[in-house]
């Protein structure tokens, strides 16, 4: 919900909505910031709150450790929460899944629609 660009920020969303992105998922939000060099943690029955659909899409908390025991920053181009989220945001269009996805889910939208279309025909 924090990077949701679907939510409002009453439903949770943190960052700006021109720089969140659609849906995404726990496991998305995991690889980037693991591919960072974050100590993360999954926790994939975890749910936020505000969330009123129960989906498994929108399950899952990732935890990720932001300083170490003396207080200092993990990674230092990271100090802070929303600058782990605003680098989230940024990459997760990149990610591999998503450009396969992004060019698979037009083809079925569009077999979708023609599917109801033809529905409908039958119906009058």
């Amino acid at each position: 919900a924090y990077l949701n660009n679907k939510k409002t920020i009453a439903e949770g969303r943190r960052i700006p909505i021109d720089k969140a992105v659609e849906n995404p998922t726990s496991t998305e939000i995991q690889d980037v910031c693991a591919a960072v060099g974050f100590n993360v943690l999954l926790e994939k029955n975890k749910m936020y709150p505000r969330e009123w659909n129960r989906d498994v899409q929108y399950r899952g908390r990732v935890r990720v450790q932001l300083k170490q025991d003396d207080g200092n920053p993990c990674l230092p181009q990271f100090p802070t929460r929303k600058s782990v989220m605003l680098y989230a945001a940024e990459t997760i269009p990149k990610l591999k899944t998503r450009t396969q996805k992004m060019g698979g889910s037009d083809q079925s939208l569009q077999q979708g629609e023609g599917g109801k279309k033809g529905k409908g025909k039958k119906k009058k």
